[in-house]
């Protein structure tokens, strides 16, 4: 285990290697506790680089069998192995030289799942960001980019299938019980995306036909019998691959695509050229396992693996502080794919309510960072919201800013001048100021600073000069490493909306405004429209075309205004959550100070007509009457924050909109579609909005009745969970409740992923109590602990989706938290530094939280021998 956190990385440090890689030749002999590797690397000195330069490569744990230089043996006095490094000095001054590594590998008792290591019997590989290091030495930086060919050799019996990267090149028996497999990738690429995977597994097959004619064989490879449930991954990869050449122009290009799923991964999945290896959990489904979030999961993650073959794979990083240039650009890319395939408005509500429930505290607290940051100490925790999210936001704005057309040729330009590049983020940027001829130097601040900007937003209309203004003030709170702030681009769509519910259509004056867009980019702006026929309404940041936070002083009347006319469905919706937020703020205070709630009437009726009108539709429906959570009521509240009071306040609030509302809830209960199950966007939005009306209908009768009898009578695993969930969330003491968890545990057993589902309905479950059946679930036999998806289903949704049991006020949340983080840390310290972050927002808290908080954190810091990624969390959030 790495255990050095002293050395940090700046982006100002960077240089090229000093030797240049052209290209590299492995071959695996497939062992499950000694695998043979031989890495054969042809080199030559980059121009400038004198003789006496050693060569210095990466290790990570390793142990050198053999060196060899141009094939010979070379004395032991002209190089130094650690686990950790390979530095070769004399090397032969003609150009170019081969170097030949050879290690060996334990795949069974690596369970860090970082380089090679083996899950129920199939071998794999996870190498991003620095796995590859554990496999043998070399450049292990994503700007070393080199052709690779592969041999595997493994027995025939058990590892049947022998993939890596490419294309393949053919294999076939190789000794007494053993075969092999070849494979070559023409497209040079960096250490993190190579792939390897071996094992005896399902396949389901399909073809794709290329914009330009030619045919690629797709496989999905599945533990055997799981095949049926590809089906669903299969249809929306050849989605994908038709929609990346219709609305980026970008054709895939080898002959070959593999998906392979596997149980024990660290993350979603995985980009590796040609080769994707996924968590089962976003390639499995079928109606009765698979929910409909997890049918949306899967359309989004397979898009998002694809999409990355041009960005990220054919242009990749120059160095990991680029890494948002991947994977916020990625994730722009799949949410527009999922846009188009389901309803716009809904998925741009979901988009925002992720980016408010991860991002904008990871902004607010110690974990800060630019999307693009200039320093680290361990890059595994650099894979945050802030670059994924916030990065695809910045991408989005790009899209504002410029708009359509420009947008598509600065993306073109991209591709065309850094295909086969290492990139960086200047270079990005340059390719779309050259494309639209507009000068972003100010906008690329997104990339630098740190933090949410807050704009205000202040208003005056003028009855008798028919004029209206707009008052439009930015700021940037200091952050951790900066202090001060430069002002930012901020583009702002809006819309003037008109007493009769039109839009006024006339531009402004006092700066730039043009598309329905206001361009902040000065401390403080006024944009005065004349000509106004009547006082209108301001509706701003329409379609949340910037992730900043809005201070208006609106009226109820003028966010009902908004809400009932705003032809934006992003910002209809926005104005009915801000309404209810506001109220939920006030009332948790209340509750906070033992006074009495003021009555949430005006909510409810707004609640209840959106839930009644039939013109909307459902899915936009189920958003609407899904309350601000409370983790989003603790945001604007910001400090001090009493986690029971904010809970309370707001099952007060449910409950009088339910009692309000009950006749409409229970018709709207029922009216989920009908007949065989559909993932479909329709079929799912009425699934939706009768699952969240049964949650308001429960509450209004106070009985578990409808929530069980939708439980036995459920023919999906949508309705199932959602009963599943009021039960355990609404009736935690209830027989139907102890009956359906029972039920629920006994149908699924055998199949961890749903089992899952059953581990994290129980760890949301709010209240104190909550921890205490987490600890039960823990110590219990059938808990694995090695598994990071049942870890995350249990500990993950407890620490960050239950804020009245983790935040439980004797600290016993924290305790239980603190004790799993180090002891996971000793196996998987991705896994152990990731379930850290729920505590980013500590210091937030009341100060008894608070002060149990730091002692919890204080006793992981002081546990002894860390991870480099558990303490560098760690000590960032206790000296933020």
């Amino acid at each position: 285990m790495r255990t050095d956190t002293g050395h940090v990385f700046k982006l100002t440090d960077y240089k090229p290697t000093d030797f240049v890689v052209e290209r590299i030749d492995l071959t695996f002999e497939l062992d499950p506790k000694a695998t043979m590797v031989v890495s054969r690397v042809i080199l030559h000195r980059r121009e400038g680089v004198g003789t006496d330069v050693p060569l210095v490569l990466d290790g990570d744990e390793l142990t050198l069998d053999s060196l060899l230089i141009d094939g010979m043996e070379i004395d032991a006095s002209l190089y130094d192995a650690t686990p950790d490094s390979l530095t070769i000095r004399d090397l032969p001054e003609s150009a170019p030289f081969e170097i030949t590594v050879t290690t060996t590998l334990s795949p069974e008792t690596n369970t860090k799942l970082m380089g090679l290591y083996r899950t129920n019997g199939v071998y794999c590989t996870q190498c991003e960001s620095e796995g590859f290091r554990r496999i043998t030495y070399f450049y292990d930086r994503p700007d070393v980019l080199a052709v690779y060919t592969v041999t595997i050799i493994a027995s025939k019996d058990e590892t049947k299938q022998l993939l890596s990267n490419g294309n393949f090149l053919g294999g076939g028996n190789y000794d007494e019980g053993r075969h092999f497999a070849a494979w070559f990738d023409p497209h040079p690429k960096p250490s993190y995306l190579f792939a390897l995977v071996g094992g005896d597994l399902g396949l389901v097959e399909d073809t794709f036909t290329t914009m330009s004619g030619r045919e690629v064989a797709l496989k999905i490879y599945v533990e055997h019998g799981k095949e049926p449930r590809a089906a669903y991954a299969m249809d929306a990869l050849k989605r994908s691959m038709k929609w990346d050449e219709e609305m980026f122009g970008r054709e895939y290009d080898l002959d070959i695509f593999q998906i392979v799923a596997v149980s024990d991964f660290n993350m979603g999945a995985m980009e590796n050229k040609g080769l994707n290896v996924f968590n089962d959990k976003y390639v499995l489904a079928d109606p009765e396992t698979a929910t409909d979030a997890d049918y949306a999961n899967i359309e989004a993650i397979i898009a998002h693996e694809y999409f990355h073959n041009w960005t990220g794979n054919r242009i990749t990083c120059r160095d990991w502080f680029q890494l948002c240039l991947k994977e916020g650009l990625t994730v722009y890319r799949d949410h527009a794919f999922s846009a188009d395939q389901r309803s716009a408005p809904v998925k741009r509500i979901a988009e925002i309510r992720l980016l408010k429930a991860h991002q904008f505290p990871e902004d607010a607290g110690p974990l800060a960072h630019p999307v693009r940051p200039e320093t680290y100490r361990e890059i595994n925790n650099f894979y945050t919201a802030t670059v994924y999210e916030k990065g695809s936001e910045v991408v989005r704005m790009i899209r504002t800013i410029l708009g359509a057309d420009a947008f598509r040729k600065g993306m073109d330009l991209y591709f065309e001048r850094h295909d086969g590049d290492a990139a960086t983020i200047e270079d990005f940027i340059a390719c779309f100021a050259e494309a639209s001829g507009r000068d972003l130097k100010q906008f690329a601040l997104w990339y630098s600073q740190a933090g949410t900007p807050s704009v205000s937003v202040s208003s005056e209309w003028n009855d008798t000069k028919k004029t209206f203004k707009v008052t439009l003030e930015q700021s940037l709170a200091p952050t951790p490493g900066q202090s001060r702030k430069a002002l930012m681009h901020i583009p702002l769509a809006y819309g003037l909306i008109l007493p009769d519910g039109s839009e006024f259509e006339g531009q402004p004056t006092g700066g730039e405004a043009s598309g329905g867009v206001i361009h902040l980019t000065k401390r403080k702006q006024t944009f005065t429209f004349s000509d106004v026929p009547g006082r209108p309404v301001v509706s701003i940041n329409r379609g949340f075309s910037a992730p900043v936070n809005i201070a208006m002083e609106q009226s109820p009347e003028d966010l009902a205004h908004i809400s009932r006319h705003e032809s934006d469905g992003v910002a209809r919706w926005q104005a009915l959550n801000d309404y209810a937020t506001r109220h939920l703020v006030a009332a948790s205070r209340l509750a906070r100070d033992g006074r009495n709630l003021m009555p949430a009437g005006d909510l409810a009726d707004v609640l209840i007509a959106t839930a009644k009108d039939e013109t909307l539709e459902p899915a936009f429906r189920a958003q609407a009457l899904a309350l601000p959570a409370e983790s989003d009521i603790a945001r604007e509240i910001g400090s001090n924050i009493d986690p029971d009071a904010i809970h309370t306040a707001r099952e007060a609030v449910l409950a009088e909109v339910a009692r309000a509302g009950q006749d409409v809830f229970t018709t709207l209960a029922a009216s989920a579609a009908k007949g065989a199950y559909s993932p479909d966007a329709t079929a799912a939005g009425q699934r939706a909005l009768a699952g969240v009306s049964m949650s308001y209908a429960s509450i209004a009768e106070a009985a578990a009745d409808r929530a069980k009898a939708a439980f036995d009578a459920a023919d999906n695993m949508t309705v199932l969970a959602q009963a599943l969930q009021v039960l355990a969330h609404q009736f935690p003491g209830a027989d139907e409740t102890q009956d359906a968890l029972e039920s629920f545990k006994s149908r699924y057993a055998e199949n961890p992923l749903v089992l899952d589902k059953w581990y994290s309905t129980q760890a949301m479950a709010p209240g104190s109590s909550t921890c205490d059946r987490v600890e039960e679930l823990l110590a219990s036999p059938d808990f694995d602990h090695t598994n990071p998806n049942r870890v995350r289903a249990l500990i993950g949704a407890f620490t960050a989706g239950n804020p009245t049991g983790f935040n439980r006020a004797d600290g016993a949340g924290y305790r239980l938290l603190a004790r799993q983080v180090v002891e996971i840390d000793g196996r998987n310290p991705q896994l152990a530094a990731r379930l850290l972050t729920a505590m980013r927002s500590w210091r937030s808290l009341e100060p008894g939280r608070q002060e149990q908080a730091r002692l919890a954190l204080l006793s992981i810091r002081d546990a002894g021998k860390l991870s480099a990624d558990v303490s560098d969390i760690v000590e960032r959030m206790l000296a933020a």
